[in-house]
């Protein structure tokens, strides 16, 4: 049976926990505690006046409703671990923020606000751009002690998955304000997505990033270009990469070390970023294949690393609570079942996302670097990475079910997606 909503009702009830959920994106590529706080006050400004029987129509939607069962698979996977039950609770932490997704559905369909978490999320990261500039020139005016360089608070992974989202994301407002001769916008977003990916590539950038954003600029591509200017896009990424990669020691050094450092580990059993990520994966195989199903429980992982490391050396000595790959993290605990549901939830906000608004490929954007990324951490379940999928998936979703409620065709054409 359909599920059918009212319009979308801007109320002033609704202006407090925009507020918040707009000062957690903006907090959160500078911090942890601050977008923490924000998110509890938004959820405490919101809980008040949710509607109960939508919020539970809303529950039964696919793009609602796997981010439920995972949580609920986390919470019944504490029973057959066998740790101690502080690292069983502990596991299901990382897991609970995706509750968060259904009420951010409810909240952004209701308030029309959206587009302005995702204006303050892209303003905070131009700034700390800007200030990863200074630092560069100046290490001592960084936010932390003994911080990386260039990386003036946090660390350059979550750096460098800010300012991939942030560049791919705003080629799709710079080509529609383009296309209606906005010039001041253009000059704008031209300038700062210049200066994200010029950071990236002469100051420093994750391997991630370096992976992962070749990718996401084809789907930009794919989606939102037409055959010429996909070829004209692409002849020129090409010529700007190159000059760049020529340009800069720094991203050929970042390039370089995949190489070396798999190198080391082959011939030497080095504890080299590249060779841990591969002794992980494959001690993960072989807990996944001990307990395919329903895997080892939740909170495992770590305990079986220090079983597997006990009389190791290099590499393979190392004791981890965290597999650095999404599908290895859920298989471990959670077996078979925990894949599934982990691919289905990835694939109802991909397809949640079909279309050619902003919330639309904002979305399909955000899930997209999320499901790449992951292939080398477990950024779903990591504090920034995973709230960054949380709020962007979030807040587009809303978006995309208030533009359908207002469009009934188009809400009977992709209800059975989402």
């Amino acid at each position: 049976m359909a599920i059918r909503f009212s319009p979308p009702r801007l109320t002033a009830s609704l202006a407090p926990a925009d507020v918040m959920a707009i000062l957690a994106a903006a907090s959160l590529p500078w911090s942890t505690t601050l977008p923490a706080i924000f998110i509890g006050l938004w959820l405490l400004s919101l809980i008040p006046i949710i509607d109960r029987d939508e919020i539970a129509q809303l529950a039964t939607r696919r793009a609602c409703l796997w981010p439920i069962l995972f949580f609920g698979l986390a919470c019944i996977g504490m029973l057959w671990a066998e740790v101690p039950w502080p690292a069983r609770l502990y596991a299901v932490g990382p897991v609970a923020k995706l509750l968060a997704i259904p009420l951010l559905f409810y909240h952004f369909r209701r308030s029309g606000r959206g587009i302005w978490v995702f204006v303050a999320f892209f303003t905070s990261c131009v700034l700390l751009m800007i200030l990863s500039w200074i630092v560069t020139i100046d290490p001592r005016l960084a936010l932390k002690a003994d911080a990386y360089p260039g990386v003036p608070v946090k660390n350059y992974i979550d750096q460098s998955q800010e300012f991939a989202l942030c560049t791919i994301g705003a080629l799709y407002v710079i080509v529609k304000a383009a296309r209606r001769k906005r010039w001041l916008i253009v000059s704008l977003l031209t300038l700062s997505t210049i200066s994200l990916f010029a950071n990236m590539a002469f100051v420093v950038v994750s391997r991630t990033a370096l992976v992962t954003m070749p990718i996401m600029i084809a789907v930009f591509a794919v989606s939102h270009l037409t055959r010429r200017g996909m070829v004209t896009a692409l002849v020129s990424i090409g010529i700007i990469v190159t000059a760049v990669w020529f340009a800069s020691p720094n991203l050929r050094e970042r390039a370089g070390t995949l190489f070396s450092q798999y190198h080391a580990y082959e011939t030497t059993n080095e504890s080299t970023s590249i060779g841990m990520r591969i002794e992980f994966w494959r001690k993960s195989l072989r807990f996944f294949a001990a307990a395919p199903l329903i895997g080892h429980g939740s909170g495992s992982v770590k305990s079986l690393f220090a079983e597997a490391a006990a009389g190791q050396t290099g590499a393979a000595a190392e004791i981890v609570a965290n597999p650095h790959n999404q599908t290895f993290y859920a298989a471990v605990q959670w077996g078979i079942v925990g894949i599934a549901i982990l691919y289905a939830m990835w694939l109802s906000h991909l397809l949640m996302f079909r279309g050619i608004e902003l919330p639309h490929w904002v979305g399909l954007l955000v899930v997209a670097q999320n499901m790449m990324s992951s292939l080398f951490n477990s950024h779903l379940f990591d504090f920034h990475a995973g709230w960054m999928y949380v709020l962007g998936v979030g807040v587009a979703g809303g978006m995309v079910l208030a533009d359908q409620a207002s469009s009934p065709s188009l809400h009977r054409q992709e209800k059975a997606s989402i």
